[in-house]
C-alpha cells in the first residue's frame, strides 16, 4: 500500500513538473496563472488535469481547440511515478526517501529543460542540491551529504578553470601566428568555457546524492551514455552539435542510485 501511494505521489508531482518544465524558461509563474491550453489559452477544467489519463481521453489534443498537446506531458508523469515506485521499492518509504524523490524529480525537470532550451536554471538546481543534501537519514548524514556535494562542485569548478584555461590557450597560440603589427594590440581570441556552471551545481546534487566512489561512477556512465549521442550530433550542424549533457548526468546519476549495492559490492572486489 505505501509503495502505491508512494507511485501515485510521483504521477501527481510529474503533473506539476510540466508545469516547472514550460514556465520556468518562460520566467512565468508556476503558482499564479492557472493551467490553460497554450494554443487558444482557454482555462482548463479539473478533468483535464487528471495525471496521464486526461491525455489518454482527449486523444492527445485540447478539449477546447483541438490542438495536439504533447507527449511530454504524459510522459513526464508516467515518469515521475516510475522514479518513486522505483525508489519506494528499494528503500522503506520516509521523509528522507521523499527528499531523496524531490531531488530526482528535480534532476528530470532539469534535463528536460536543458534538452528543450539549452539552459539550466540556477532555481532548480540550487533545490536539487537542497533535496539531496537534506535526503539523509541521519543528522551526521546530512553533513556527509554536504561535504560530498562541496566536494564535488569544488573539483568541477577547477576542472572547468584548468580545460578552459588550456582551450583558451591553445586558440591564443594559433592566433599569434597571424600577429601583424596592426593587430597585435587587440583581443582576437574568445575565452572558451569547458563547462558550464550548471553541470557544476548538477555535480554537488550527485555527491550529495552518491557519495565520493558512486558519484564517479556515474560521471564515467554518464560519458558512456552521451558519446554515441555526441558522435552523432557531430554530423549536424553547429546548433544541433550542443549537446545537453544534464540528461545523461541525471540519467547515470539515478542508474547508479539504485544499483550501488553491486557497484560497491564489485568495486570492492577489485581492490
Amino acid at each position: 500500500m505505501d509503495i502505491a501511494i508512494f507511485t501515485l505521489l510521483g504521477v501527481l508531482l510529474g503533473s506539476f513538473l510540466n508545469v516547472v518544465i514550460l514556465r520556468i524558461p518562460k520566467d512565468e509563474s508556476i503558482v499564479h496563472t492557472s493551467s490553460h491550453c497554450f494554443s487558444c489559452n482557454t482555462p482548463l477544467k479539473p478533468w483535464h488535469n487528471i495525471p496521464i489519463l486526461s491525455w489518454i481521453f482527449l486523444g492527445g489534443k485540447c478539449s477546447f481547440c483541438k490542438t495536439k498537446i504533447s507527449i511530454q506531458y504524459p510522459l513526464i508523469e508516467f515518469s515521475s511515478g516510475l522514479i518513486f515506485f522505483i525508489l519506494a521499492t528499494k528503500y522503506s518509504v520516509s521523509l528522507p526517501l521523499l527528499l531523496v524523490g524531490f531531488s530526482f524529480l528535480t534532476l528530470l525537470a532539469l534535463s528536460m529543460i536543458d534538452f528543450k532550451y539549452k539552459m539550466i536554471p540556477d532555481s532548480l538546481n540550487l533545490l536539487a542540491i537542497v533535496f539531496a543534501v537534506f535526503g539523509a537519514w541521519s543528522i551526521s548524514g546530512v553533513f556527509h551529504n554536504l561535504q560530498n556535494a562541496l566536494l564535488f562542485a569544488g573539483g568541477f569548478t577547477l576542472l572547468r578553470f584548468t580545460l578552459s584555461y588550456i582551450l583558451t590557450s591553445s586558440v591564443k597560440r594559433e592566433m599569434k601566428k597571424t600577429e601583424t603589427s596592426w593587430n597585435k594590440n587587440y583581443h582576437r581570441y574568445p575565452f572558451i568555457e569547458a563547462m558550464g556552471e550548471g553541470d557544476i551545481m548538477v555535480s554537488a546534487t550527485m555527491g550529495a546524492l552518491l557519495g565520493v566512489e558512486l558519484t564517479l561512477v556515474a560521471i564515467f556512465l554518464s560519458a558512456l551514455l552521451a558519446l554515441p549521442v555526441m558522435l552523432e550530433a557531430q554530423k549536424g550542424s553547429e546548433e544541433e552539435k550542443r549537446v545537453p549533457f544534464v540528461p545523461f548526468l541525471a540519467l547515470a546519476t539515478f542508474i547508479v542510485f539504485i544499483l550501488d549495492t553491486p557497484i560497491l559490492n564489485y568495486i570492492e572486489a577489485n581492490y
